[in-house]
């Protein structure tokens, strides 16, 4: 396992998750950070973009899947996004989270979410 991470923070997007149909009528603002394991002395040494690990491409799956989809469960949704990226991408293991800002609740918060970490097999 790499000691190293490439980090996206903060991709917002607007989406139709929720547990209720109300939530899934109206939709959502949502941020989702991820943090990519994977060794990158390859791509240090050479300076060549080709060796890391394109992170416009992994934030422009996170938008896809995040806004293409429907889904009752933010759990739901971290669970594609690190199985989607683990697919596509060579890294060793992916963190991702999933934050529903200014959920509906009767208490008063900033966002709730969900934080989840898988490994490549």
């Amino acid at each position: 396992m790499s000691a190293d991470a490439i980090l996206i923070e903060g991709i917002t997007f607007h989406a139709y998750h929720g547990a209720s149909d109300e939530e899934q009528a109206v939709g959502h603002r949502y941020s989702v950070d991820v943090v990519l394991e994977y060794d990158i002395r390859a791509a240090a040494q050479t300076d060549d973009l080709a060796q890391t690990v394109n992170y416009s491409a992994v934030a422009k799956r996170v938008l896809a899947i995040g806004t293409e989809n429907q889904f009752r469960l933010i759990e739901t949704l971290a669970e594609r996004l690190a199985a989607d990226i683990l697919q596509n991408f060579p890294v060793s293991a992916v963190e991702v989270t999933v934050r529903k800002l200014l959920p509906p609740m009767k208490v008063p918060a900033q966002a709730t979410g969900v934080r989840i970490r898988r490994t490549a097999r």
